[in-house]
């Protein structure tokens, strides 16, 4: 047994889920196994162990394996910066920044660092699952392809096709990619799944006999729709949305590169507590408790983006009125005073003016930090695991009031009214002490909610739900 791939026969068809999934599955059934996607394109990062970053579907299918998120996981992680460039992240580490026209020329580059992480995880491992990016049928970006065909050919590894009944023509999903292939990449294709089934899956019974006898590929089975879906961290800024819960109001804004925002599942989660998205034209809502500025991937576009749907307005009205505001990364540096990019690194050089309400100015500079840490909370005194993944370096009178302290050096900015505050730490609300700490100053009683065990309990829900509907000893008898 060595490995197999999962592709999609569309975009956002639940490939990152059904891996995450099987990977549960096979550890319960006592193997050794690892996630891995050649390439992924996201904005929402984790850093790793080896003092990377790599996509965070592939830290959820980490921990799906019971192992800590390595680089090798996911060699190639694009980060968009805008809507025609992105950040090529190699091996956990930022090689460049391309157009997405240019990067057809890099992109044949990138194979040999792709198997080589490849190659260090089948070393390690029973078992590697491997996950696609988009769609094999998108055939017109085969050549140099790194992501679905070109790599399953170039490391000889099995692939099962999923299909995604919930979005409609799902035997047009998966016939119709079957007739767009190449015949040798068709070839490669052992199998297939049909995903978010609802209803009685007999209704489709017709439906799956009729992919079978067209692809002459086997059917693996039926999946139905996983309703515990939203309690694992999403990887798709599309797939944000408000909680469903009651209670104080929390409002984040979306903000058009919005990055890391995982940082708010905890808080969805929580008894007592309802997030509220701010969308696009929709102002920031009087009754909220707090408004968070989530981080970013584009500081300064971002900021203007704000200032587009009058958000600034709204947030200097609530700051007028007594709000509390918390900014995180790329939030904590547009509540400054300035943001300074004189080396074009997230986009056109320039200054951009902040929003004035913390007394710091940013200056983006080449280096990234990106480090996993423990912090103390300066209010609380609790410790915060959480970690750091940023540009840029935010410095001013309102850092003598730190958010918190790291190894005693101040971490974070409180302005002088005590109303907003800023930090560098992603994932601080994933520890359970202090997000009721930080919950009980917004009024909010401990509801006990531990947020990893959850986690954890719903990956296992996920492995039984696929071993009840899916042939998962045929597909992981298909790993070679």
């Amino acid at each position: 047994m060595t490995a197999l791939m999962i592709q999609g026969a569309g975009s956002n068809v639940g490939k990152s889920l059904m891996v995450a999934g099987l990977c549960r599955a096979a550890k319960l059934r006592g193997l050794s196994v690892a996630p891995f996607k050649p390439q992924n394109m996201s904005n929402n990062a984790a850093v790793t162990v080896d003092g990377g970053e790599i996509g965070r579907a592939q830290a959820l299918q980490a921990l799906a394996c019971g192992l800590d998120p390595h680089t090798d996981m996911n060699p190639v992680l694009l980060k968009p910066e805008s809507d025609v460039g992105a950040q090529v992240i190699v091996q956990g580490k930022r090689l460049t920044t391309v157009k997405a026209h240019d990067y057809a020329t890099l992109k044949p580059t990138l194979m040999a660092p792709v198997l080589d992480s490849y190659h260090r995880l089948i070393a390690r491992h029973d078992l590697v699952i491997v996950e696609g990016a988009g769609s094999p049928a998108e055939v017109n970006l085969r050549a140099g392809d790194i992501a679905n065909m070109g790599f399953a050919r170039a490391a000889n590894v099995p692939v099962i096709l999923v299909g995604d009944i919930d979005r409609g023509g799902v035997i047009a999903q998966i016939v119709g990619t079957k007739a767009v292939l190449d015949p040798a990449d068709a070839a490669m294709i052992a199998g297939f799944i049909i995903n978010k089934f609802r209803g009685d899956p007999t209704l489709f019974t017709d439906g799956y006999r009729l992919i079978e006898n067209i692809t002459q590929w086997r059917g693996f089975g039926t999946l139905p729709y996983f309703p515990l879906a939203s309690k694992l961290p999403a990887e798709d800024a599309l797939d944000i949305a408000s909680s469903t819960g009651e209670g104080i109001k929390i409002a984040c804004l979306a903000l058009s590169r919005i990055a890391n925002f995982d940082d708010l599942d905890p808080l969805k989660s929580e008894p007592g507590v309802h997030v509220h998205m701010v969308r696009e034209g929709e102002p920031i809502p009087v009754d909220a408790a707090l408004v968070i500025m989530p981080g970013s991937k584009s500081t300064r576009g971002d900021l203007a983006y704000l200032r587009a749907q009058g958000w600034d307005i709204d947030l200097l009205a609530f700051h007028r009125r007594g709000g509390r505001i918390h900014g995180i990364c790329g939030g904590y540096q547009m509540l400054g005073t300035i943001v300074s990019d004189p080396g074009g690194i997230e986009g056109p050089p320039g200054v951009s003016l902040g929003l004035g309400l913390l007394n710091i100015a940013t200056t983006m500079t080449p280096d990234k930090r990106l480090t996993r840490t423990t912090a103390i909370h300066a209010i609380s005194g609790l410790p915060i695991s959480a970690y750091e993944i940023h540009i840029g370096r935010s410095d001013g009178p309102d850092r003598l009031r730190p958010f918190a302290t790291i190894d005693g050096n101040f971490e974070g900015a409180t302005s002088a009214d005590g109303l907003t505050t800023g930090s560098y730490l992603h994932g601080m609300f994933t520890d359970d002490a202090f997000r009721a700490a930080f919950l009980s100053g917004l009024g909010v009683a401990p509801s006990g909610y531990a947020h990893l065990p959850a986690i954890e309990a719903t990956l296992d829900a996920l492995a039984a739900h696929i071993e009840a509907h899916l042939d998962v000893a045929g597909i992981l008898d298909l790993a070679r």
